[in-house]
């Protein structure tokens, strides 16, 4: 027996105890604990989540006794007993894991009811109809989330009532109807599963939490917590509260609300809800609600109670909450209430705001933004002209902000098909569920039908900074023939349209879209985060524009210029295939002298650019084979503009030809089988670098990156190489330049005898893409066709090419770094693959002690504020 506690009373809570009873929980205890209306109920743990799944997904004897001992105390506080005929107790089983993760996971409603105990309710609320209507949802949930029978089957039987009766709400429906529902619904059951529907309420409960637990392992909590980097051992928790109901006649009602404006951040309540209806009609979107306004005609008392619990709940977690509520017959109660998601320009205004009111200091609220959410604020909005001459041809609820133009394709599927195709897509949905997040998250934009700004589509979408505009009832959308129509037009699958989802509106055809303009909370925030942070944020970038935009998003200098982007353009191409195909040296040179003056004008633009601000080049990295083409036509093509006979071309391909070019004649092995190509490069990056000196006035100090090293005599080679030719062009210049030569780390014995190699390297930058590669053994091109099967079967949680592997990979930048320090306490350290621009691999680059990471252009923000949170979490100096 352990003596660990699996289940707590929500008053045993409070809310620093998220880990052990998720989100949700923790905030229900501490909401119990503040003295606010919330119905009674327990907690079953994360930790009894985890052990579920330890015990081969079988709930143990200790957890389902702590149960039963919590259902019992709920029964007294409540005087109402489970399964009692005269006054039975009807629960809800919820999910909630430490995060939210809206929508990913499963809820029940209703649960104790069966075919006694609903007699039972209608004789105690006098009211038949509520008794069957919350039955028939009870039925609906239980056999969709528990037993797998899909929701749709019952919508039919729904619909079919409703058209033969006439009307078109399901609040139209009287008891007798839903007397006759509940026993087509049972009959559904028992058909689908060879069994009658379970009477036994104990039984129920245990089968709800049973599917909570599962529902934490299906497949589209997985694409979630892969997407927002959430671990799989964590686990959920489970909330078994006394149902309140809100479907109990025209003093009842239900709803949810947010302290602030979740798409604008202005200091407004801003919430909806349904009279005579239950939670999930809010949030599923199948009725369009009410704006919370109206509640103080419907209900004033309830209105001016509920707008001093919000005000409470915002000052006492200091910012903005979701909050979900019910009414039942006048008496307000509060079933949840968190952290709400809001868009990237509305958390930049709260966390501005939030400083302003004295609620936050600027570390707590640089916290309160996710770094990625940045993203949508970096990106296009329509241009204001082509607006003007656009007619918008239906319109919805402003959802997700942000301009999306693409073709229509009507299932998550299509969209993923066609999005992986390199198309811009738009999902269209009657409404969005949680099986749709592959296809959400492959789109540009998504239009629904049904729900209001609280459905899942407009939740997940803000999350993701996806544009999107909901409940859009203008469309009729018929998915079986997949098109949909606007008034006498229609769309079929392919057309494109356009949607503004700070609007609502839809656009026929294609819209231009603009880019962002940065400023106002932007720039307030983001200055906080500069002021906090100690990690450097660079750039990686090949052309003037690029270095142009990142410096404009904040960027410190250039960590990568990839010298060899440079090498594809159309009039150079034909120098760089004259010096690979080359005979001799002469001839290799006399290409080189070609490729001289086009190198020098790239990086004269890239300083320009970049002002004083430090710039590493790489020298030539990829095998040569990438610059020839191996199509039989184009060779031919080739070798007639080239003067050479096609034989002749063939037989330089085929010898450049690799079985594994990742690890082939690549990086700093092109540099001594041909030093003439690194010092080619090297009088470019240093003439490029004295005449802007001596044009601009700038104070440069190029730094020259040395690809691919392994071997501290290999690195030294390349190094005198480059070195002769500097000091050469220095001396006879006469001025006075200093200048820098490091290496890429991305070869794991670099990392391993990094000691040695820092007494010739004055700067390391990690290549953790290579890196990656060749510390997993796989090529990142090919991995994508065999991660899945590992995602699926738990072996790896995330993308390591996304997300730096801190275990594996991360280690070797750590003991990289240690051991450069110990050679050259002042090295320069930093870290130039894609995983610059990711948060948690930032977080790891601060915590070892990098001096800058550096990410493409549009990323450089998302850096920087991952930067500044890891100096608020953990302070370096």
């Amino acid at each position: 027996m352990s003596n660990k506690k699996y289940v707590y009373l929500f008053q045993e809570g409070n809310a620093s105890m998220r880990n052990l009873l998720g989100g949700k929980g923790a905030n229900l205890a501490e909401m119990t604990n503040l003295g606010i209306p919330v119905p009674e109920g327990f907690t079953v743990t994360t930790e009894a989540c985890v052990k579920y799944y330890s015990d081969g997904k079988k709930i143990g004897e200790e957890i389902s006794r702590e149960i039963v001992q919590a259902l019992r105390v709920v029964e007294q506080t409540t005087e109402k007993k489970f399964g009692s005929k005269e006054n039975p107790l009807l629960v809800s089983v919820r999910s909630g894991a430490r995060v939210s993760m809206p929508g990913m996971m499963d809820t029940i409603l209703n649960l104790g009811l069966n075919d006694d105990t609903v007699e039972g309710v209608a004789k105690l609320t006098n009211n038949i109809r509520f008794a069957y209507d919350s039955y028939r949802r009870f039925i609906q949930m239980f056999s969709d989330v528990v037993m797998g029978i899909e929701k749709r089957k019952f919508e039919n039987i729904l619909d079919q009532v409703k058209e033969e009766k006439g009307v078109k709400f399901d609040t139209e429906l009287d008891a007798n109807d839903l007397k006759g529902i509940v026993n087509k619904f049972k009959e559904l059951y028992k058909k689908e599963l060879g069994k009658d529907f379970p009477q036994n309420p104990e039984e129920q409960l245990f089968e709800a939490v049973t599917a909570v637990f599962s529902s934490w392992d299906n497949p589209r909590a997985i694409v979630y917590r892969r997407l927002n980097d959430i671990p799989g051992d964590w686990g959920t928790a489970v909330n078994v509260q006394r149902m309140a109901f809100g479907n109990m006649g025209n003093t009842s009602g239900t709803g949810v609300a947010f302290t602030r404006d979740p798409a604008t951040g202005e200091k407004t309540i801003f919430g909806e809800y349904l009279i005579n209806a239950q939670g999930e009609d809010v949030v599923a979107g199948v009725r369009t609600p009410q704006p919370l306004k109206k509640l103080q005609q419907d209900l004033p008392e309830c209105y001016e109670k509920f707008m001093g619990i919000a005000q409470k709940l915002e000052n006492h977690y200091r910012d903005m909450q979701d909050m979900e509520f019910t009414i039942e017959q006048g008496k307000l109660y509060f079933l949840q209430t968190r952290n709400g998601k809001r868009t990237a320009e509305a958390a930049l205004k709260i966390a501005v705001d939030l400083v302003k009111e004295g609620l936050l200091t600027k570390d707590e609220a640089i916290l309160k933004v996710e770094p990625k959410q940045l993203d949508s604020v970096l990106h296009p909005t329509f241009d204001t002209q082509e607006l003007k001459k656009a007619k918008a041809i239906a319109s919805g609820l402003p959802a997700s902000p942000g301009a999306a133009c693409g073709k229509v394709y009507f299932t998550a599927e299509e969209a993923k098909v066609h999005h992986q195709a390199g198309e811009d897509v738009i999902l269209v949905r009657l409404e969005t569920s949680p099986e749709d997040i592959e296809g959400m998250v492959a789109s540009e934009g998504i239009l629904t039908v049904r729900g209001g700004m609280t459905s899942h589509a407009a939740v997940v979408a803000r999350g993701m900074g996806t544009c999107c505009v909901a409940g859009c009832g203008d469309i009729s959308v018929d998915e079986q023939s997949k098109t949909f129509q606007i008034g006498e037009k229609k769309f079929n699958e392919g057309d494109y349209i356009s949607l503004d989802g700070s609007t609502g509106n839809v656009y026929d055809g294609r819209i231009k879209a603009v880019e962002p303009e940065i400023s106002g909370h932007f720039g307030t925030f983001m200055a906080w985060a500069d002021e906090i942070r100690k990690l450097k944020v660079r750039t990686n970038a090949d052309t003037p524009k690029d270095a142009k935009q990142a410096v404009k998003f904040g960027a410190q200098g250039i960590g990568l210029c990839r010298t060899e982007h440079m090498f594809f353009e159309e009039d150079r191409i034909p120098a760089v295939r004259e010096m690979i195909v080359a005979k001799s040296l002469e001839q290799r040179e006399n290409a080189l002298a070609k490729l001289l003056p086009m190198q020098r004008e790239d990086f004269i633009g890239i300083y320009e650019a970049m002002e004083e601000r430090p710039v590493t080049i790489r020298l030539l990295d990829p095998p040569l084979h990438e610059f020839l083409p191996s199509e039989e036509e184009d060779i031919e093509d080739l070798a007639k503009e080239m003067g050479i006979s096609y034989e002749e071309l063939k037989a330089s391909v085929d010898s450049l030809h690799e079985f594994n070019p990742m690890m082939g004649h690549r990086g700093c092995r092109l540099a001594v089988s041909y030093p003439e190509i690194a010092r080619m490069q090297a009088r470019a990056i240093i003439e490029a670098a004295i005449d802007v000196r001596r044009r601009k006035g700038y104070n440069i100090m190029p730094e020259i990156m040395i690809p691919l090293v392994g071997e501290i005599k290999e690195l030294k080679f390349v190094k005198d190489t480059i070195k002769e030719v500097v000091d050469q062009i220095i001396e006879k210049e006469n001025i006075n330049m200093e200048y820098k030569i490091g290496t890429m780390i991305e070869i794991p014995r670099a990392a391993i005898t990094a000691d040695e190699i820092a007494k010739e390297a004055e700067f390391f930058s990690f290549g953790t893409n290579d890196l990656t590669q060749m510390t997993f053994g796989f090529s990142r091109d090919d991995a994508a066709k065999f991660l899945n099967y590992y995602y699926d079967n738990k072996i790896y949680e995330f993308d390591p090419f996304q997300k730096l592997d801190q275990n594996g990979v991360g280690k070797l930048v750590k003991m990289a770094s240690e051991l450069g320090k110990q050679t050259r306490p002042d090295i320069k350290l930093g870290i130039c693959g894609e995983h610059g621009g990711d948060p948690s691999s930032v977080e790891f680059c601060h915590n070892v002690g990098l001096n800058y990471v550096s990410c493409s252009p549009y990323r450089v923000p998302i850096a920087r504020l991952a930067a500044a949170q890891a100096q608020v979490k953990n302070p370096r100096q």
